[in-house]
């Protein structure tokens, strides 16, 4: 059994013309793609830590509106993550803002959703999530853990 502790996490899909906001990493596989966001701290509600996380690591204000998806993982960390994304508004840019980038990061980008399934867009599994989100069609909230295939719920 795990024993690891767990780790609830705010992410924020930010769409805006069709486009993504993301953050640029490197590791020693290459360049990737996660979604702006991090770890809740005690006392602070899940919204907070979204505008918060994302002001951070990016310069963006934003306004979360509603969960997305719950996606779950521990791969090379010393907790098991809870990622809750939430579907935020852009709402302008904080040049004055304190920058924290996580360790890894190299950049930010906006990343256009029609292209999404060929970008390393890491968990992989969020790119089919979110092109089917932003087209409008339905699409599970609850996508499981990140390395596994899609999750199986039963009723």
């Amino acid at each position: 059994m795990d024993e690891r502790p767990i780790r609830t996490s705010a992410k924020a899909l930010v769409v805006r013309d069709g486009r993504m906001l993301a953050l640029r990493l490197r590791d020693a596989d290459g360049d990737f793609f996660i979604m702006p966001g991090g770890g809740q701290r005690a006392g602070e509600l899940l919204p907070d830590a979204v505008r918060r996380e994302v002001l951070e690591e990016t310069g963006v204000l934003v306004s979360p509106r509603e969960l997305a998806f719950v996606i779950e993982g521990a791969h090379g960390e010393p907790f098991h993550r809870v990622d809750l994304v939430f579907l935020c508004d852009y709402e302008g840019e904080d040049d004055s803002a304190s920058r924290h980038p996580d360790a890894n990061q190299t950049g930010v980008e906006w990343l256009d959703i029609e292209t999404l399934n060929t970008a390393p867009l890491y968990p992989s599994k969020l790119r089919r999530a979110i092109m089917n989100l932003c087209a409008g069609r339905p699409h599970a909230v609850y996508l499981g853990n990140e390395e596994a295939g899609d999750p199986e719920i039963t009723e």
